[in-house]
Order: structure tokens, then C-alpha cells, then sequence
């Protein structure tokens, strides 16, 4: 069922131990990832140092996570478009230390509002150079046959920095303000990125460059329909982003719901991340799972049970009065998301030629940030208009059908290779 390379004999998290081009990559990631994390915690806190002109409605808050999202829309396929024209690695490390830098000048510039949003939004736009490019830089580093392993690991410390760095990121940047003084906590945040940087710096690729006249005589437009007209014949990677960005779709909408949640079962809105952080934990799990005995479930329809075990959990949230049964479902959650992301990953970067990596990854940064976009706008409307439970029971339905759908297309499609 899972149209993807066997899993070797050497398969799991022991392999990748011994491969230190991958560990660098990883632990370099795990840095970045954290750094962009905290750097968002950041901004939240030093709003107190711009003063807010009286009789003004305050709407930074809005404005910085606009600031912060708004070039993952605009540039995430530019990203990727990049990536296929240079080599991997001094994009990582030019685009780690171009952050670094930004944060660092922070305290140098005047406390204007309009300052903080611009280095927000130039470092938000630096970072969709850098995830194609990571992404790309996996099958490079380790074998076809350990890349679900790879994804897997890579997948855990995504969530893990998602986690760490939201649940650590205020008291981390409380005890550098008291510790190194007013600018410790942009001396903190910079140093993460310059550090990743730093160990990124030794890796060794073995890229296969192109002719330059053959890099250079395609404008990015023409590479752009290129990656949209490869889409289009290559209907399993297509399905597969599709699930990836159904998967997406759907924690944007529980990060909204989260707050709701979080009042049904007594506690404070600011506590909702109780359930989000539950549901990492389930990633790590599911992950870890597929990292670690992927070859017995190679042949398993991974991501159908993913979408049903998703569909379950949304499907009995609201009919539970028990927090803590309600946070177990939460990582039931996680791990149903885990197999999907991982497996689909996994398949993308197989399936997808290596000229064709940043492009289609690029592509699917943007669809993905989209797809985290749209529920943040309408997922509240809905919500007041239906209901809490209404809006859970209608989503565990879309998620079975889009689940089904996609497990009978990509059978389709293996039957039509055959």
C-alpha cells in the first residue's frame, strides 16, 4: 500500500547516529527551529519598549504575527525556486546568520513600531529560504531507504521546538534580560541562530550542479509553471501534498478551538496550549514509532489511519468531561498526525527527481502556509455561528471522507502505474 523505498535492515534512529552530516543538519535545524520560535516570543515582550500613541486602538500584537506569516505567502515557492539555482548549504548558513544578525541589531535601532515590524517581516522572509532548503538537503545526507527514519526524527524535534520553544521562550527571555542585561534576550535568540549556523558549517553535499547556461536560461516564472505542470502529472506526490495540506489545515483550526477547549474543561484561555502540547507529544510518538520499526508497517496504509484515528479524537472531544482523558486524546491526535506527515514526506522526497526538490518543496511550503492561513480566518466564525461541537463533528466527518478519498486515489493511481 505505501508506494515508497523498503525500509533497509539498518533502519531507525541507530543508522542516523553514525551519519554526521545528518546529525549536523539535524542539530543545526532543532537551533533554527527553536531560534524562530522564541524569536516570536520575543517580539510579544519588547512591544512593551514601543510606546503606543494614546487613543489608538493596539493591534501590534495582530500586526507582528501579520508581519510574520505574511512572507511565507508571498515568497514560500521563491524559496524553493532558489534553492534548485544554488547549493544547499550557504543558503542555510547564509540565511541562519542573516537572522542572527537582524535580531542583534535590535536594540542598536530606534524603538519605532515600524522598525520591529520590518525586521520581523525581512526575517520571516529570510526563513522561507531556509525550510525548502532543509528539506531538500535530507535526501542528499542519508539513503532512499532510511529517509522515513530521517522524517521521522526530523518531525520530532520540529514539534519538540514547537513545544520547547513557546513553553520555555518567556522564562528563557526573562533570565537573559536579568542575567546579561536589557539586550540579553536578542543576544540569546541571534546567538541560537549564529550557533546553527556554526554547526551547519562542516557539513559535506555531494550536489549535482548543472551546467550553469542550463540553470540560468529559465526565468523563475517558467520554473514556477514547471513545478505546477509536475504536480499535475505526478498524481501521487500531488496526493500526498494534499493530505499534508489537509493535515495542516486541521491544527490551525484546533489552535483556534484550543482557546474554546480550554474553557470547557475549567481552565484559563492562556492554558489552551495544555492541548496543543499533548498533541506534539503524540507527533513525537508517532513518529518515533515509524522511525524505529518503519519496516513492519511499510506495507500498512499509514495514512488512512491517521485521518481515522484524527476523526475519532475531533469526532468524541466535546462528549468528554475528563481533562485528562480529554489531554490523552489530544496525543491520540498526534500520533494520527504523525503517520500522516511523516509517511507522506517520506513519499514526496522519494518520488520527486532531485532537479525538481527545491521547486516542489517550495510549493509546498506555500500551500501549507495557506492552508494555516485560511482556518485562522473563518475557523471563529463558524465556531459562534454553530457551536463548539458542531464545528468538531463537522470537521471528524471532512477528515473521514478526505481520509477515504485519499487512500482510494492513491490505490488508483498504483494500479494505473502497474
Amino acid at each position: 500500500m505505501f508506494p515508497t523505498e523498503p525500509p533497509a535492515d539498518t533502519n531507525g534512529f541507530r543508522a542516523l547516529l553514525h551519519n554526521r552530516n545528518f546529525m549536523l543538519l539535524w542539530i543545526g535545524q532543532l537551533l533554527s527551529q527553536l531560534a524562530d520560535k522564541v524569536f516570536l516570543v520575543l517580539t510579544i515582550a519588547l512591544l512593551e519598549n514601543y510606546p503606543l500613541a494614546a487613543g489608538i486602538e493596539d493591534t501590534r500584537r495582530s500586526d507582528l504575527f501579520m508581519a510574520f506569516t505574511l512572507p511565507a505567502i508571498l515568497f514560500g515557492s521563491a524559496g524553493g525556486i532558489l534553492v534548485d539555482r544554488v547549493p544547499k548549504k550557504p543558503i542555510m548558513v547564509g540565511s541562519d546568520v542573516v537572522r542572527g544578525l537582524l535580531t542583534l541589531m535590535i536594540p542598536l535601532l530606534p524603538r519605532q513600531f515600524i522598525i520591529l515590524l520590518l525586521l520581523t517581516f525581512a526575517i520571516s522572509t529570510v526563513t522561507q529560504f531556509f525550510a525548502p532548503a532543509e528539506q531538500t538537503a535530507i535526501p542528499l545526507l542519508v539513503k532512499r531507504e532510511q529517509l522515513m527514519s530521517a522524517n521521522a526524527l526530523f518531525s520530532s524535534t520540529m514539534m519538540g521546538a514547537l513545544i520547547v520553544g513557546f513553553a520555555v521562550g518567556e522564562p528563557m527571555l526573562s533570565w537573559a534580560k536579568t542575567s546579561l542585561g536589557d539586550s540579553g534576550q536578542e543576544l540569546v535568540v541571534g546567538g541560537l541562530y549564529l550557533l546553527s549556523a556554526g554547526i551547519m558549517q562542516p557539513i559535506n553535499f555531494q550536489e549535482r550542479s548543472s551546467p550553469r547556461e542550463e540553470r540560468h536560461k529559465k526565468n523563475a516564472w517558467t520554473e514556477f509553471r514547471e513545478s505546477l505542470g509536475y504536480l499535475r502529472r505526478n498524481r501521487l506526490v500531488l496526493n500526498a501534498m494534499l493530505q499534508m495540506t489537509t493535515l495542516y489545515c486541521v491544527f490551525a483550526a484546533l489552535t483556534v478551538l484550543a482557546i474554546r477547549l480550554a474553557a470547557e474543561f475549567g481552565l484559563k484561555e492562556q492554558q489552551f496550549g495544555f492541548f496543543l502540547a499533548a498533541a506534539g507529544v503524540g507527533m513525537v510518538f508517532g513518529a518515533a514509532i515509524l522511525g524505529h520499526w518503519g519496516d513492519r508497517l511499510h506495507h500498512k496504509p499509514l495514512p488512512l489511519y491517521g485521518f481515522l484515528m484524527m476523526a475519532f479524537v475531533l469526532g468524541i472531544f466535546t462528549f468528554t468531561h475528563s481533562l485528562l482523558l480529554a489531554l490523552g486524546l489530544s496525543v491520540l491526535l498526534g500520533v494520527g498526525a504523525g503517520f500522516i506527515g511523516v509517511p507522506m514526506q517520506t513519499l514526496i522526497q522519494q518520488q520527486t527527481p532531485p532537479e525538481m526538490h527545491g521547486k516542489v518543496f517550495g510549493f509546498q511550503n506555500h500551500a501549507i502556509n495557506i492552508a494555516l492561513s485560511a482556518p485562522l480566518l473563518i475557523t471563529e466564525r463558524l465556531t459562534i455561528a454553530f457551536g463548539l461541537r458542531s464545528v468538531l463533528v463537522g470537521m471528524s466527518v471532512a477528515v473521514t471522507a478526505i481520509g477515504i478519498w485519499a487512500w482510494q486515489n492513491t490505490r488508483r493511481v498504483l494500479k494505473d502505474a502497474i
